[in-house]
C-alpha cells in the first residue's frame, strides 16, 4: 500500500531509495513490513519470547497465564507494570497503518470529491481522523464502563483501592489510548503537516499522553476510563460538528444551527460531569484510601483541565459569533428591483371600462377612423 500525496503537492513519481519523499510514500509499507517482522518473529521458537514482549500484554495478577488452557472459564485480570511500554511502542505502529489507510481509502477520496483548500483539507484530515478515533474510544470504552459495571454502582471506582486489578479488554485499551497519542508526533512529518501546526498538535498530543500515563501508572484506570470517555463524546461531537462546517461551507441554516446547539449542550454537560465525577472520587470516595496530596493534586489537575477546556470553548465561541456579524455587515446589501412603468394604453382601457358598453363602442370606432383618416391626408 503505497499513500499518496496530498493534493495539491507534486513528488517524483520514483524518488530515490531512502529520501523523505521515498519514506513519506511508502511509510506504511516500511511500517507493515516491521509489524510483520514481530509477527513472524512470535512463530519462531527462538524469537517468541522478544515478539511476545511487544505484542502480548504483560503483569497478570489472575494467577493463570493466559496461553494456558483455563478449563474454568476464569478471567485474565492485570495489573501496570514497566513491560507495558513494549505493547504502547508495537501498537503505536499499527495506529501508524491504520492511519494511512483512513486517509488513504476514506479522506482522501472526499477531499477529491469537493475540491477543499489547502485549509481545509488540513482541517479535514485532522478532524476526520479524530472522529474515528474518539468514536472507537467512545464505543470501546463505554463497553467496559457497562461491563465493568461502574454506572451501576458508582463506588465501584474506588473500591479496593490501590488493587485495582484491569480485565484484558480495558488493560487494552489503554494501551492503545497510549499508543495513539504517541503516533501522531511522526505523522506530522508522514502527512506533510506544515510547521506552523507542529506546535499546536504536539501540544495537544503531549496533554492527552500526560493524562493518560498518569492515571494508568497511579492506579486511577477506573476513574480515568470514565473521565475518557465522556471527554471522548464532547470530541466526537465537535469534530462530527466542524467536518459539517468544512464539506457544507458553513452556511447558516437550520441544521447549522441545530448542529452548533448540540455541540454546546454537550460539551457543558460533559464538563459538568467530569466535574462531579471528579470530586465524588478524589474528595470522598478516596478520603483513608490514598494520600492526600496525591488526591488534591489529581483533583486540582482535573478541575484546571476542566475550566481551561470551557474558558476555550467560550472565546472560540465568541470570535465565531462576531466574524459571522462582520461578515453580515460588510455584505453588499441587495438593490430593491424598480417595478416596471405600467404603459398608458392600460391606463386608457382601465378608464373606457369605466364608460357605459354604447361609450365604449363610439370610443373604439373614432379611433379606428382616425388612422384611415391620416392615410387618405
Amino acid at each position: 500500500m503505497v499513500v499518496k500525496p496530498a493534493i495539491g503537492r507534486k513528488s517524483n513519481k520514483n524518488p530515490p531509495i531512502f529520501s523523505h519523499e521515498f519514506v513519506i510514500q511508502n511509510h506504511a509499507d516500511i511500517v507493515s513490513c516491521v509489524v510483520m517482522v514481530f509477527l513472524v518473529g512470535l512463530m519462531v521458537q527462538s524469537t517468541s519470547p522478544i515478539a511476545s514482549l511487544f505484542i502480548t500484554l504483560h503483569h497478570n495478577v489472575s494467577g493463570v497465564e493466559p496461553s494456558r488452557e483455563n478449563p474454568k472459564g476464569e478471567t485474565f485480570f492485570y495489573e501496570a507494570g514497566w513491560k507495558d511500554v513494549c505493547p504502547v511502542f508495537f501498537y503505536a505502529l499499527v495506529c501508524i497503518v491504520m492511519h494511512a489507510i483512513l486517509q488513504e481509502y476514506f479522506l482522501d477520496k472526499i477531499s477529491k470529491k469537493f475540491h477543499l483548500s489547502k485549509s481545509r483539507l488540513s482541517a479535514l484530515n485532522e478532524s476526520g481522523q479524530l472522529v474515528v478515533f474518539h468514536l472507537v474510544t467512545l464505543l470501546w470504552g463505554g463497553d467496559a464502563v457497562l461491563r465493568e459495571g461502574f454506572i451501576w454502582n458508582i463506588a465501584h471506582l474506588w473500591d479496593g483501592y490501590p488493587s485495582h486489578p484491569m480485565s484484558f479488554l480495558l488493560k487494552l485499551w489503554w494501551i492503545v489510548q497510549a499508543a495513539y497519542w504517541i503516533h501522531t508526533v511522526p505523522e506530522l512529518y508522514f502527512q506533510r503537516i506544515k510547521k506552523d501546526e507542529w506546535s499546536g498538535r504536539i501540544r495537544q498530543a503531549f496533554i492527552a499522553f500526560t493524562f493518560v500515563s498518569l492515571a494508568y501508572g497511579f492506579k486511577f484506570q477506573r476513574v480515568g476510563v470514565c473521565l475518557v470517555v465522556l471527554h471522548s463524546l464532547a470530541e466526537f461531537v465537535a469534530h462530527s460538528y466542524r467536518l459539517n462546517n468544512i464539506l457544507r461551507g458553513e452556511k447558516e441554516d437550520l441544521l447549522e444551527k441545530f448542529l452548533s446547539l448540540v455541540n454546546g449542550s454537550v460539551f457543558v454537560a460533559v464538563r459538568l460531569c467530569s466535574l462531579v465525577l471528579g470530586v465524588l472520587t478524589f474528595y470522598f470516595g478516596l478520603a483513608g484510601a490514598a494520600p492526600m496530596v496525591l488526591r488534591g493534586a489529581a483533583l486540582g489537575l482535573l478541575v484546571s483541565s476542566q475550566v481551561f477546556l470551557m474558558y476555550n470553548f467560550i472565546s472560540e465561541t465568541i470570535k465565531q459569533r462576531q466574524e459571522s456579524r462582520q461578515l453580515a455587515l460588510t455584505r453588499p446589501k441587495k438593490e430593491k428591483k424598480e417595478k416596471p412603468k405600467k404603459e398608458k394604453v392600460k391606463k386608457v382601457a382601465t378608464e373606457e371600462s369605466d364608460l357605459p358598453e354604447v361609450d365604449q363602442n363610439t370610443n373604439k370606432t373614432l379611433r379606428q377612423r382616425q388612422p384611415a383618416a391620416a392615410k387618405a391626408k
